[in-house]
């Protein structure tokens, strides 16, 4: 079955899939999971040829996986942290994995010599990382519980800036010259990196409930121009930052199962929100165990995943659009007493470059 379809192949796998079919049995299951949640999920750069998924977790590990043409996994290796991990993230070359720890550090995986340094440090866990690429600079961008975001050059022990937050970082998405960065109390800040990163402004959303997720979108020029926001109420802003007009900014309910007859609804939080690479179209994912494809523009979903037994932590794409990640876990919004440790986490590889495409390119 595996030698009949390629990852990277324009079709989507199985050809035509009907709705009730079992994507779980139809999609690529990831070799050798984390034994804990499933906290991050990156795919590899451009820079390199190979596809490769990391995976932070919160057994303290994080696992690298290369991911062949075929949908094969090979596990490469793995490095852990004094405590869970909440973030991973690529430099922009490919050569070192970011790990963002509870236990306030930062460490620099080099991949090549298979060995980790410590790069920056905390009062309180660090709940993001992210390498920052500009002409003029690179760095290190940590979000933390401290209150405090941090750009460290690597080279020293001292961030070469610090910014203080308004509270808590809950989440962050770079797409250099933009940052966003969400925090307790439904903060969201904006900040622009060209120079030297600097506040660039705080803005609001209609969201009634704490924002939980965030990631930047695109124009067709590919610049970034706005960004998604997520929110524990199963509901999603999308939000630009120079909207054209009143009703370029809207928000859409997403992760709710509806009860029998439509007698009520089941919300769940959005815990992850991924633009496609090239469609610029938007996934989303959450505790309802559900993952969706929906065309901004159109304002129209696309495809539904089916109800998987456990929720979805994490999700993105690799970096030619091909491959859609996610990861099942239990994300504990229904506290330890519904912690089955029967049920392991698993993450699975989806063909997507069809299932993501614009409503208008669909038949195309």
């Amino acid at each position: 079955m595996f030698q009949q379809t390629t990852l990277g192949a324009n079709t989507s796998f199985g050809g035509t899939r009907t709705q009730a079919a079992s994507n779980v049995v139809k999609d690529f299951e990831v070799v050798s999971p984390p034994e804990d949640s499933v906290s991050s999920l990156e795919f590899s750069p451009a820079a390199l040829q190979q596809n490769f998924l990391v995976a932070g977790s919160w057994d303290n590990y994080v696992r690298c996986w290369e991911v062949e043409q075929t949908g094969k996994t090979i596990p490469k290796s793995m490095q852990n942290c004094d405590g869970p991990v909440l973030d991973v993230c690529w430099t922009d070359d490919g050569t070192k994995v970011m790990m963002a720890s509870c236990d306030k550090q930062v460490k620099c995986w080099d991949l090549a010599s298979n060995q980790t340094i410590q790069v920056a440090q905390h009062d309180a866990p660090v709940k993001t990382c992210h390498w920052i690429k500009s002409p003029t600079y690179s760095c290190l961008m940590t979000g933390s519980w401290d209150k405090t975001l941090k750009f460290w050059d690597m080279r020293s022990a001292n961030p070469i800036m610090t910014i203080t937050l308004p509270e808590r970082c809950y989440g962050a998405a770079v797409d250099y010259p933009m940052a966003v960065v969400i925090t307790a109390g439904k903060q969201l800040i904006i900040y622009q990196l060209e120079g030297k990163p600097q506040e660039f402004r705080r803005a609001e959303t209609n969201l009634k409930h704490q924002h939980r997720c965030v990631a930047i979108m695109r124009d067709k020029k590919s610049s970034p121009t706005g960004y998604a926001v997520g929110s524990v109420e199963g509901r999603v802003a999308i939000q630009y930052i120079n909207a054209q007009g009143p009703k370029d900014n809207f928000t859409f309910k997403c992760q709710r199962i509806t009860g029998p007859n439509n007698q009520y609804q089941e919300i769940y939080a959005v815990n992850d929100i991924a633009f496609h690479p090239l469609h610029n179209t938007v996934a989303t994912c959450g505790s309802d165990g559900t993952y969706n494809f929906w065309d901004k523009d159109a304002r129209t979903k696309l495809k539904s995943s089916e109800q998987f037994d456990q929720p979805i932590t994490r999700c993105c794409f690799n970096h030619n659009g091909q491959i859609f990640a996610y990861a099942l876990s239990y994300d504990w919004h229904k506290g330890h007493e519904f912690y089955n440790p029967q049920k392991k986490n698993g993450i699975f590889l989806h063909p997507c470059y069809e299932d993501t495409k614009p409503r208008n390119l669909t038949t195309s």
